[in-house]
């Protein structure tokens, strides 16, 4: 058995669950009611479609489970379920992701809303089935909306707003939430799951504009030739940029509805702090505790959480800087030649900020290494030697490097 039932708390909070964070997914796509789930197993993913198929066989949900010869060809399912106006949900991870890769470039170029749950886990080569963000980083381009849970509760709550976000017609674009691969993906964790009348409420069925229907033909991903393609890449662009407001109203019915808030950056402790880590996924509850340690040793830290790193949270990056001396940003994946993704956004987002802070990047936790409270020490020995000295001397630092391992070559 994967799940136990606790108590009922209130009629607000629904039932207490303690589950899988893929469990947490697929309960959310239970309680959206979705129509469709195309599959392709793939760790650590697979927990999604077993559960999927276990509440579809006890009657317990109406939807059609499509078992799939890939993940390229489960994405390319959802495109097909989701033109014709169905509801669409999937999960992977990692290579499956990449497979995919293909498909995600035109689900969002079709403006079709699939949801899909990503347990993130490192790419191959070599092969590794642990925690770090390079799978969705990889497809930061694509035009998906991202988001990143820090738990299990996040893992739900996301996943129910990804559809009612994906879905507006403001916005009509796919979205992917990050889980990090075992460490949420398969650790039990209590999940406050609303009751579905409450989610019905919350999130009413897809009414998509235009769908697939014999009795009136149209075409669904056209040839764009150069006299149009522009205009479709910036009809993508323009959603994306009014996804930051709906994202702002779906985060406030939620609260208001289920009593759980959400930002796009969470912030703790940033009011007063020389130094601020910025952290996404399930680090973050570990950076506010080192935070916390930190400041009794008499350091001023802070934490930025990025909670939606598609469409990118400029705004509230350029708040936070003004309150930093030094922002030192992690990264669960690197852009070999560069340095880490969620750097390089961070650079562009200060480009043009007046007496803007110092920014030092770490990469950490790749493929799944453990990341400590000794490597929260370590970096902010290293920012503080940078604040110190007014300036970065090295802007790419990989943490907890294994010297040992890396040979005379």
């Amino acid at each position: 058995m994967h799940w136990r039932w606790c108590p009922r708390r209130s009629d607000k909070m629904g039932v207490k669950q303690v589950v899988k964070g893929n469990f947490a997914t697929a309960v959310a796509a239970k309680l959206a009611r979705v129509d469709v789930v195309p599959a392709y197993p793939i760790t650590p993913s697979t927990l999604f479609p077993e559960q999927i198929s276990q509440y579809v066989a006890n009657g317990e949900m109406d939807a059609e489970l499509l078992l799939t010869e890939s993940e390229h060809s489960a994405m390319s399912a959802a495109i097909g379920g989701s033109a014709a106006g169905a509801r669409v949900a999937t999960a992977t991870a990692s290579q499956g992701l990449k497979l995919m890769s293909e498909m995600l470039f035109i689900a969002s170029g079709m403006r079709l809303p699939i949801v899909a749950a990503i347990g993130n886990r490192a790419l191959s080569g070599p092969i590794n089935i642990w925690a770090d963000h390079s799978d969705t980083m990889a497809e930061r381009d694509s035009g998906w909306l991202q988001f990143y849970a820090e738990n299990n509760q996040a893992s739900l709550d996301l996943m129910l707003m990804a559809f009612k976000i994906a879905e507006d017609h403001r916005v009509l674009l796919p979205a992917m939430v990050g889980l990090d691969a075992f460490v949420l993906t398969h650790t039990m964790e209590g999940v406050d799951v609303p009751l579905q009348e409450e989610v019905d409420e919350f999130l009413p069925k897809y009414e998509p504009i235009y769908t697939l229907d014999i009795n009136n033909p149209m075409t669904f991903g056209s040839f764009g030739t150069p006299a149009h393609y522009t205009e479709f890449k910036y009809q993508q662009w323009e959603a994306m940029n009014n996804a930051k407001e709906v994202i702002d109203e779906v985060f406030a019915e939620f609260e208001k509805k289920f009593g759980r808030k959400y930002e796009k950056v969470r912030e703790y402790k940033t009011d007063d702090a020389d130094i601020i880590f910025v952290t996404m996924g399930s680090v973050s509850g570990t950076a506010r505790a080192a935070v916390d340690r930190l400041r009794e040793k008499g350091m001023a830290a802070g934490v930025a959480e990025i909670v939606v790193f598609r469409p990118f949270p400029f705004d509230r990056i350029k708040e936070i800087a003004k309150k930093a001396k030094l922002l030192a940003v992690f990264d669960r994946a690197v852009s070999q030649g560069f340095a880490g993704p969620v750097f390089g956004d961070m650079s562009g987002a200060l480009a043009n900020v007046g007496n803007r802070p110092l920014l030092m990047d770490f990469i950490i936790g790749l493929g799944g290494r453990d990341i400590t409270f000794a490597d929260f020490d370590e970096m902010a020995e290293k920012a503080k030697k940078a604040l110190d000295a007014g300036k970065v001397e090295q802007e790419v630092n990989w943490v907890n490097l294994r010297t040992e391992l890396l040979g005379g070559a």
